[in-house]
Formats: C-alpha cells, sequence, structure tokens
C-alpha cells in the first residue's frame, strides 16, 4: 500500500513538473516582427544613428556564394575565374530587387560581390526598412576607422635623398633574406598586391618594381585603384595615378619589393613586382575602402573602370596589409573575413600587420591579422630580437 502511495506521489509530481514546464513555455512570446528587424540592425549603428542623422551602412544579404568549388581546381588562374564568376554573379542577381527599391527612393548606394552586400547612406528608418526585408541577413555600420599608423615608418618625402646607403639594410640582412636571394629565390614571377595610404609609385627603390611601367612609360589600369572617393589629402579623391597622401604605404611597399638595383636594398622580395589600391584617406579607412580594395585585387580592372571589366588572370599572388578594424569601433569580424576568404579561395594569399600595439599585447585581436586565413607579421627593433614597441 506505502509502495502505491509512493508511486501515485511520483507520478503526481512529474504532472506538476510537466504543467509548469508547459506553462511557462505557453508564456514564451515568439519574436515579433519589430524584435527580428531589431536583431539585424548591429547594435553600434543603431546607437549611432539613433542622433538622428544619416549615415553610411552595409546591408548584407543571406543570399552568399558558394566558393567550395575553388579547392579542387588545380591552377590560381581557375581557382582565381571561378570565385570571379561565383562572387559576381551571385550579386548580380540577389541585388537586383534591393537594388530598384534603393533607386526608386533615391538612395546613395555602392554594390560589392567580394561579400554580397550593398553600402547604403540613409537614416535608421531606412535601415530598419532594409532590415524587414526577408533577403536581408544584417546591417552593420561603416565606421571610420584612424589607424595608429608608427612615426617610425612614415616615409618623410621632404628627406629623401637619391643616394644610397653602403649596406643591405639591417632589417633585411637580420631576418637572413640575403641568403635565400643568394640560392636564386628573391620573388622573381610573383606579383603583390599593396594596400594602404598609396604609394610614391615612381620612387627609385620603387618604380622599376611596379607592374605597371615598362622602363619608359607607366600604364596604370590594372595596376592601381583609388577606393578614397572624398577628401584625400595631397592625393584628393579618385587617384588616377598611384599617390600617397600620408607615406605610410611607400614605406610599407619599400619593405616588400624595394630595391634601386643597386646597394639600396630594402626590400624582402627585390625580384617582385607590384600593384597597388589606397584604402585609407590620410590614415583613416572604412570596411568599405578596405573591401573595395579587397574587391580590386581579386580581379583588377582599369582605372575608372567598374568591377563588371574585372580580370582575375591579373591579380596578385600575395597581398599585403597594414592596417586595423576593430570590432570596438564598429568593425564586422566575420564581414571582413569573407573578403579574406574569397581571396584565399582564389589562390590569393594575405599578409597582415600583427597590429600595432606594442609588445605588451600579446594576442592579435582585430581584424585582419586575427583570422586563420591570414599570415600576420610583427617588427623588431632593429638588430635585435625585441619586439619593437609599434608591434
Amino acid at each position: 500500500m506505502r509502495i502505491a502511495f509512493r508511486v501515485a506521489c511520483c507520478v503526481l509530481v512529474l504532472a506538476i513538473g510537466l504543467m509548469i514546464v508547459s506553462n511557462r513555455a505557453a508564456q514564451t512570446v515568439a519574436p515579433t516582427a519589430q524584435d527580428v528587424v531589431a536583431s539585424k540592425i548591429a547594435p553600434w549603428l543603431r546607437n549611432h544613428l539613433a542622433r538622428g542623422t544619416k549615415s553610411e551602412y552595409l546591408v548584407v544579404l543571406n543570399d552568399q556564394a558558394d566558393l567550395r568549388g575553388a579547392d579542387a581546381l588545380p591552377t590560381k588562374a581557375e581557382k582565381g575565374r571561378f570565385v570571379y564568376d561565383a562572387l559576381y554573379n551571385k550579386a548580380q542577381l540577389s541585388q537586383a530587387p534591393i537594388i530598384q527599391s534603393l533607386k526608386e527612393q533615391g538612395v546613395e548606394y555602392q554594390s560589392f560581390y567580394i561579400v554580397n552586400m550593398i553600402l547604403v547612406k540613409g537614416d535608421l528608418t531606412l535601415a530598419e526598412s532594409l532590415a524587414s526585408r526577408s533577403d536581408t541577413a544584417r546591417i552593420e555600420g561603416n565606421p571610420t576607422i584612424h589607424n595608429k599608423l608608427p612615426e617610425s615608418e612614415k616615409f618623410n618625402f621632404d628627406t629623401v635623398r637619391p643616394e644610397s646607403p653602403a649596406a643591405i639594410e639591417p632589417g633585411i640582412t637580420h631576418t637572413r633574406a640575403p641568403e635565400v636571394w643568394a640560392s636564386g629565390f628573391t620573388g622573381q614571377g610573383i606579383v603583390v598586391g599593396a594596400e594602404d595610404t598609396g604609394y610614391l609609385w615612381n620612387h627609385t627603390v620603387l618604380i622599376n618594381h611596379y607592374r605597371g611601367w615598362n622602363g619608359a612609360v607607366a600604364d596604370h589600369n590594372f595596376n592601381w585603384h583609388d577606393s578614397v572617393h572624398s577628401g584625400g589629402g595631397s592625393c584628393g579623391a579618385n587617384a588616377v595615378a598611384p599617390c600617397d597622401d600620408n607615406g605610410h604605404g611607400t614605406h610599407t611597399a619599400g619593405t616588400a619589393v624595394g630595391s634601386d638595383g643597386g646597394t639600396n636594398q630594402v626590400g624582402m622580395a627585390p625580384g617582385a613586382k607590384w600593384i597597388g589600391c589606397r584604402n585609407m584617406n590620410v590614415g583613416a579607412g572604412t570596411p568599405a575602402t578596405y573591401l573595395e580594395c579587397f574587391e580590386f585585387f581579386l580581379a583588377p580592372y582599369p582605372v575608372g573602370g567598374t568591377t563588371a571589366q574585372g580580370d582575375p588572370s591579373k591579380s596578385p599572388d600575395v597581398t599585403t596589409n597594414s592596417w586595423s578594424c576593430p570590432a570596438s569601433e564598429g568593425c564586422s569580424v566575420s564581414t571582413l573575413q569573407a573578403g579574406v576568404q574569397a581571396q584565399r579561395a582564389a589562390g590569393i594569399m594575405l599578409i597582415a600587420a600583427a597590429e600595432n600595439s606594442g609588445p605588451s599585447c600579446s594576442t592579435v585581436t582585430d581584424p585582419p591579422g586575427l583570422y586563420d586565413e591570414v599570415y600576420s607579421v610583427g617588427a623588431l627593433t632593429t638588430g635585435t630580437d625585441t619586439i619593437a614597441s609599434f608591434s
């Protein structure tokens, strides 16, 4: 009798417990359409737009191209063509309805394909309208990032002298690069895509390595792009030839390939060629300017041209990047990573600075240096194995 009573009590307790859980589940309110819209807009952007002003933001679509087929292709040329076609065609088809709506509303926009997204300038009302669409995955900010460019790395045009130093630069020697050169490997046959503050392309250590220079005349088509469309400092906007409004980019290109053919050896790979893209306006970049340069390198196009004219056969083998885009300042880690992954799928290796926070920072925390798809590099104090103060 006692056993039956205990069993009955257990069943009763279990039933009550199930009723409580059931009631709680019933009380759970399904997300409203307004909740869904709100969840698609990045908090940083919502706070920014709450001031009632217009701002630039990125509308990322749900339908993204599948690039996995590139892995099975044997050559870089085949990978590049596959990736470009897949990305470009996907963007053209899926963006058409949104673009039509933006045109009807007179909204400023710029289409991207390396990540299937659209750069829009508008207010919170427009952002919420776009977020309500079923084809919109998320809406993110396009913050202006003032990069911490080390003073020691800036190229001082006022102190440029044509004479060469007596020996190879100490940093090059310290990495034992001359031993690699002596083995016959100087970077020959390799093209470096450099994106930074721009480039003094005809500097003595860069001109003969610029792919657009044949020794007599320059052709900047497919070799240079400017993603700075307003401002631009001393270069202005939309520069039709490589120009550096800060000096940092000229320095980084020199570190990659710089050599005057004589004793002035400042670059790691003096046998390589380079092409360039300006992604910062006097040191300040945005996710859009960064990704625009990613697109250009994936399939370069003529100066003043469009991505429809992109030629993936002219893409570089490696890109060099000394800039950052912290999530704490409104950058989207996942969207930039998608651009990096597209380059890798196309057979392009991306090199990035391990940030400029100093040796006390034990980890790389910001794009693009933090991604698994990126090879990150730092700097040492000249002649030592001590991490530099700016690295």
